[in-house]
């Protein structure tokens, strides 16, 4: 993939020169981003972007494996559901409400479920549109297939402070699969000393992981008023009803509230001269 030459600094350099505007400072709401192109300089970079969350990514896939082990999957339905599905949360919705034995309502409560845990993903992928839509179909699309919640957020920011080199997220985006991929099987193998989660603190991997990806989101008090509707109604509807049904309204409640809520206006652009 030949390397191209990002044209936001070229941009810059050129609304430096005209005229009584050249010391203009710039906002990042106008910044006019450069499309995207791949330079294998920007992989290492991306990596260590992505280094904070891997401990939790492999604590997150110890703990999958195990609840596989328990469940009675073979090693090799771990992996390729690993391989195939890489929906995190929704695989643990998915192993843990699965019924003993699989009817037309049982399967589309599973998917209801599922669909509302990964639904997001799909937000997170046309977020991107404005920077991978610049690239070929063949490239960009199997790029989403990558979109995790740690590396989406990476992405962003990057992106937010002018970045336009697809490899940044792409191969952070790589590792963080190989990752998930091989965390599962210590453990699945370790399934009986993980057995008590609390023990070892595992039980404290999926919160905390979620936790910790609200922090760089954080946009104010005001923007984070769904998320404090999503999980105080969660919370209610765990305690009233039986099932996995508390995801499901919680995240409908947190949209509905977030639709409600306007976002902060733009601040003015400040010249000089």
């Amino acid at each position: 993939m030949a390397r191209m030459r990002p044209r936001s600094l070229t941009w810059c350099r050129e609304t430096r020169t005209h005229g009584r505007h050249a010391s203009s400072i710039v906002t990042s709401p106008k910044l006019k981003l450069a499309p995207a192109y791949w330079s294998r300089a920007a992989i290492l970079p991306g990596i260590v972007a992505i280094a904070p969350m891997l401990p939790g990514t492999l604590a997150f896939g110890m703990a999958f494996g195990a609840l596989c082990a328990e469940k009675r999957f073979s090693l090799a339905e771990v992996e390729v559901m690993m391989a195939l599905v890489y929906g995190g949360l929704s695989q643990f919705v998915a192993v843990q409400s699965g019924p003993d034995h699989l009817t037309a309502s049982s399967i589309a409560t599973l998917a209801v479920l599922t669909l509302t845990v990964n639904i997001r993903f799909a937000l997170m992928s046309a977020s991107l549109r404005p920077w991978f839509g610049t690239l070929p179909r063949w490239q960009a699309y199997p790029a989403m297939l990558l979109v995790t919640d740690g590396g989406w957020l990476a992405a962003v920011r990057y992106r937010e402070h002018g970045g336009a080199d697809a490899w940044f997220y792409t191969g952070g985006a790589l590792v963080l699969y190989v990752a998930w991929l091989v965390s599962a099987v210590p453990g699945y193998v370790l399934a009986e000393q993980l057995a008590d989660p609390k023990k070892y603190g595992v039980d404290l991997a999926m919160p905390a992981f979620y936790a910790a990806m609200l922090v760089p989101a954080w946009k104010g008090a005001r923007l984070a008023i769904p998320w404090v509707v999503a999980g105080v109604v969660a919370l209610v509807v765990y305690w009233l009803l039986a099932g996995w049904w508390f995801i499901i309204v919680g995240a409908l409640s947190g949209a509905v509230c977030a639709g409600f809520i306007e976002p902060p206006a733009a601040k003015p652009e400040h010249t000089h001269g």
